[in-house]
């Protein structure tokens, strides 16, 4: 938890120097902080939760980035200084969130954490500067590339500090999680930041009337991505529905595909993957043993790892073939095919979802020894079925504590939803 801790105490320390500077120096232009401060707080207002896209508030995002990068109001230079800034985002921040807090949506520390410090960023890159007037003599194209650069390396720290903390809480490998904040970056982070640019750009010549008139672009981008957001949601409650088809039809025990799915994300996490591929994982684990409801002889209690090979090449294939029916994305399709294939013939997914498949099945029913046991079985299988890099992928995901039971999000999204099934045999070392 050190980085996360330090990201705390950072953003602790800024948010409270701030606030002395401020309180020392009185606070310049009321009337622009006050209008973006209500700009800020109605962004915060309109919120979403942070379960269901990665920025949750784009308004509010967008406002406090073009208060950064301000430098006059309809010609006139401003006065706020960067302290000012933060003390100002901050406050409107935490008002805005207080009717979510009183509804029990309780935003975490984290987005306080990183508004905090990406504001103070784009402040003190800034502010000091114009007010010593370096930039009194950029105009046109220049000024308005020099607060787009500023706007994208902020988007930059934020995506950062996004995954230092995604890291620090979950102990997934920092790449993938950097990656996918990246990958962000391109959808709704994009969107913020240009509008973060283009209203300071538009109220340095128009004023304070810029403000309503240029953030209406981006609430109905926020509109777009909410019902896009809510599409996947549909699109995912769609596949767990298909995958409770072997559960009710009594080919699977209750559960098993969702305690899959839950550690077969873990696993691949663990091995770096991340966005799109995370999300056909998921799918994939949830409908692997899909291909028993072809059979007319249903395997007991629907374990499979046992079978023979041909056995379990033919249901995989049955399985591959009803996915293809259902409309979904062919990538599933592929890995449910190939879970049988030999290992080093199979794509990743589809050797993270064996080894897992067959470990839940191993630790079934069995007592304190068998976790221990089933790992030590895939072990000495590795190489032949089950690859090595995922038996101790998954070794390594069983030694932590059970903090990885979410599902992937979507490219673009943050959605995280708990899987309410323990995994058998789940390990802690303290």
């Amino acid at each position: 938890m050190t980085a996360l801790r330090l990201i705390h105490a950072a953003a602790v320390l800024t948010a409270a120097g701030s606030l002395a500077a401020t309180l020392g120096t009185g606070l310049a232009d009321r009337g622009i902080a006050l209008a973006f401060g209500v700009l800020i707080a109605v962004g915060e207002l309109t919120r979403w939760s942070d379960d269901e896209v990665r920025q949750a508030a784009p308004i509010g995002a967008a406002g406090s980035l073009a208060y950064a990068l301000l430098g006059a109001d309809a010609g006139r230079p401003t006065g706020q200084h960067a302290a000012q800034v933060v003390t100002v985002v901050l406050t409107a921040t935490v008002l805005g969130t207080v009717p979510h807090i009183w509804s029990g949506r309780t935003p975490t520390l984290d987005h306080l954490a990183r508004r905090v410090l990406t504001v103070g960023f784009a402040a003190v890159c800034f502010q000091p500067l114009y007010s010593q007037g370096l930039f009194a003599s950029w105009s046109g194209p220049a000024y308005a590339l020099l607060l787009v650069a500023l706007s994208g390396l902020t988007g930059l720290c934020d995506a950062v500090l996004a995954a230092a903390l995604a890291h620090s809480r979950t102990r997934w490998p920092f790449a993938p999680l950097l990656r996918e904040e990246l990958r962000g970056l391109l959808g709704i982070g994009s969107a913020v930041g240009a509008t973060g640019a283009v209203i300071a750009l538009a109220v340095a010549v128009a004023g304070l009337w810029a403000l309503p008139v240029f953030c209406l672009p981006l609430l109905l981008t926020q509109l777009s991505v909410r019902r896009y957001a809510a599409v996947r949601a549909t699109y995912r409650q769609t596949i767990a529905s298909l995958a409770r088809a072997t559960e009710i039809a009594g080919c699977t025990p209750t559960g098993h595909a969702r305690r899959v799915a839950a550690l077969s994300l873990a696993v691949g996490r663990d091995l770096g993957l991340a966005g799109g591929e995370l999300t056909v994982l998921e799918y994939a684990a949830l409908m692997h043993d899909i291909g028993q409801l072809s059979l007319v002889d249903p395997v007991p209690a629907g374990a499979t790892a046992g079978l023979p090979a041909a056995e379990q090449r033919r249901i995989a294939l049955l399985g591959g073939a009803v996915v293809r029916q259902t409309g979904v994305d062919a990538a599933v399709a592929v890995v449910v095919e190939r879970q049988a294939d030999p290992c080093r013939e199979q794509p990743l997914a589809a050797r993270i979802v064996r080894a897992v498949n067959a470990y839940e099945e191993k630790t079934r029913d069995t007592g304190p020894e068998g976790p221990l046991r089933a790992l030590e079985e895939l072990r000495l299988a590795a190489a032949g079925d089950y690859a090595p890099e995922v038996v101790e992928a998954l070794a390594r995901v069983l030694a932590r504590p059970r903090d990885w039971g979410r599902t992937a999000p979507a490219p673009g999204e943050g959605r995280r939803t708990a899987l309410s099934d323990p995994v058998p045999g789940w390990v802690t070392h303290g």
